[in-house]
């Protein structure tokens, strides 16, 4: 394991022609206009937010109460940082003097003591940290304190930091072991993640203490018997929302299983590996392994999604895993990723790669339509719209985007992620410059004392052509460690045109350790072929059925494509395989052409005695997941199909 790697700062990486870069240009130019429009109210037929609004009814600019959740502060904030990161691919003046009035406003808005807070400025802040379980006052100032860091980190402007620092001077004046303070923490975790993040940008390692203080404390039985969630011990007193819920039912270093909240989860889980790279303690480690293998080995979707049920946004057993009415939010699969990246911050497992990449291009990315102006809460596997139009227990499910919601924290999450992905492709260690994910992009970069320019050309996740080119001022001896995806089993390495058999394998990177010069190229081929993948059979919703991947991406079939009834639809494994393009919205992709059958049975009366089936034969498509629900509104999808 190796315990010193560093990420690559955003600003370093220039995303090139591909995916990424078009989601990134629909980001400054579609995604953030419009957020910023649905914030301020300005948007038809959508929830009105009333997020904007509400700082300027905190900083005293108009008069009325502030609207919305409790946690609508965090809207704003997400969307700061999202801005903030779209400033380094397109620099926009208009845009930096938009966020800096509402800096102006934040600032306004915040107390003489330093506090921020919306929701309690207009109840009083003599009420605040009185309800830590669902306030969500730690949560929104977490947000607000990443935003703070990413703005400073592209622009330079310390404003809003300056403002963050002053609340968290406040929290921690406020909270920790010390006699007379506050022996409590936020029933959603997040702040945890900020306070690192601030402490590293600031220099002040008492924000990380305090972090340190947020984990250990956390599912701690207290002496009055409250597990140290509120001063009145106030929580969530059911089956399904109780303490486990809020990921409080024992402490960090005991626990084995993701459980509860899914995005509560996977921030704390996040958060856990933050405190792991500061005090590199062992019992913290085993933890985080232990997590992790009962998430990626039971809990998770193929898609990436997590949380099999609505009411509590949760998890709930090993390999219950519905693909109609799971809850697989859009926020906590980009939780998942912000885990999976300190993972492999802290030991270079390709499995944690994997996982980002499986993530960003399915669970994640499908909360986003291809237009960038509609969402989805929820990312179903499974959809047959005259059904879950009826059922008390799918009303959270969606079968067509939405413009926003009444808690809308799924928009602005997806869009901090898109604008950030560059922060996820690279990191060094010593010697050693790992490619973690394979995007078109340029780095310019340190490693081992010296700077260069590697840039990668792609156009992944469509096909498993990879290039890479160096320029350096003069020759340097480093390795290159490419990783090999989990889904890959055959590939060829060739550099400077020349086949390469003497790398070695190690974790799930391809070692590539030479004399570099700036005339070298390295080219890599992963073969893509489409794969039939099955599920263990204990996850009953899934026996007898098949799923079609190809590279990273988990493919679906929409009723648009193959008409309606899917379920009737069954797939050969043993058939052949055809790609194609199509074109959904100005985004082209590749789908996968097949032959399978359609099995109907239509009787007399609703159950008859069983008789030999009648299959007819049909010419299916599949087009990747993150693509569906951009062709019309409400149509069936499915990405399990019944297999022969």
């Amino acid at each position: 394991m190796n315990n010193k790697h560093t990420g690559v700062d955003l600003k370093s990486v220039k995303l090139l022609a591909g995916l990424w870069e078009d989601r990134n240009r629909l980001l400054a130019h579609a995604i953030i206009p419009y957020q910023w429009d649905t914030l301020n109210n300005r948007t038809k037929d959508v929830p009105l937010s009333h997020a904007v609004e509400n700082f300027r009814i905190a900083a005293r600019e108009m008069e009325g109460v502030p609207e919305g959740t409790i946690f609508q502060d965090s809207d704003v904030a997400k969307w700061i940082e999202a801005a903030a990161y779209s400033l380094v691919f397109s620099p926009n003046e208009a845009l930096e003097n938009t966020i800096d009035e509402l800096v102006r406003l934040i600032e306004k808005s915040q107390h003489s003591n330093g506090y921020v807070n919306t929701y309690y400025t207009a109840k009083g802040i003599e009420q605040r940290w009185t309800d830590l379980a669902m306030g969500h006052e730690l949560y929104c100032a977490g947000h607000l304190m990443e935003a703070s860091v990413a703005y400073y980190q592209v622009t330079g402007k310390r404003k809003l930091m300056d403002v963050m620092i002053r609340y968290a001077d406040l929290i921690t004046e406020e909270f920790g072991v010390e006699e007379g303070k506050l022996h409590a923490y936020d029933g959603h975790p997040e702040i945890e993640l900020a306070l690192y993040r601030l402490a590293d940008a600031s220099g002040d390692d008492r924000y990380k203490d305090l972090a340190d203080y947020f984990m250990n404390i956390r599912g701690v039985p207290q002496k009055d018997g409250t597990g140290s969630i509120a001063k009145e011990g106030k929580k969530p007193k059911t089956r399904w929302l109780d303490s486990d819920y809020l990921i409080a039912d024992k402490p960090i270093r005991e626990m084995d299983t993701v459980t509860g909240h899914a995005v509560r989860a996977v921030y704390l889980y996040a958060g856990i590996a933050d405190q792991y790279r500061r005090t590199r303690e062992p019992e913290l480690w085993e933890t985080l392994k232990l997590l992790w293998d009962n998430l990626e080995q039971k809990r998770i979707y193929i898609t990436g999604g997590i949380g099999s049920q609505s009411h509590g946004e949760r998890f709930t057993v090993d390999y219950d895993l519905p693909p109609d009415r799971g809850y697989t939010e859009t926020c906590a699969s980009i939780g998942v990723v912000f885990w999976a990246w300190r993972m492999s911050l802290i030991d270079a497992d390709s499995r944690y790669a994997d996982m980002v990449e499986k993530e960003i291009y399915n669970g994640a990315l499908s909360g986003i339509s291809l237009d960038g102006k509609n969402y989805f809460y929820v990312n179903p596997l499974e959809t047959k719209p005259q059904i879950t139009a009826y059922r008390q227990d799918m009303e959270h499910v969606l079968t067509h985007r939405v413009g926003w919601f009444d808690c809308a924290c799924c928009p602005t999450n997806i869009a901090r992620l898109i604008g950030s992905i560059g922060s996820y492709l690279y990191s060094v260690s010593g010697t050693r410059l790992y490619v973690h994910q394979y995007i078109a992009s340029e780095v310019d970069l340190m490693v081992g004392g010296s700077r260069f320019l590697l840039r990668q050309t792609t156009t992944y996740p469509w096909d498993g052509d990879i290039r890479f080119s160096l320029e350096m001022a003069e020759p340097q001896r480093f390795s290159l460690l490419l990783r090999k995806p989990g889904w890959c089993d055959g590939w060829e390495i060739r550099i400077n045109g020349i086949k390469d058999d003497t790398y070695a394998l190690e974790e799930g990177y391809i070692v590539l350790d030479r004399m570099w010069t700036t005339s070298d190229t390295v080219a890599v081929l992963f073969e893509m072929p489409v794969r039939v993948v099955q599920a263990d059979s204990r996850v009953q919703a899934y026996c007898g059925k098949a799923a079609l991947m190809r590279g990273p991406l988990v493919y679906c079939l929409e009723e648009f494509d193959n008409g309606p009834e899917l379920q009737e639809l069954l797939l050969d494994p043993q058939g052949s395989f055809e790609l194609g393009k199509e074109t959904i919205q100005s985004v082209s992709a590749t789908c996968i052409l097949f032959d399978g059958y359609r099995e109907t049975i239509s009787l007399d009366s609703l159950y008859a005695p069983m008789k030999e089936r009648q299959r007819s034969k049909v010419r299916l498509k599949a087009i990747p997941y993150f693509q569906w629900g951009n062709r019309g509104k409400d149509e069936e999808m499915r990405v399990w199909l019944r297999s022969l």
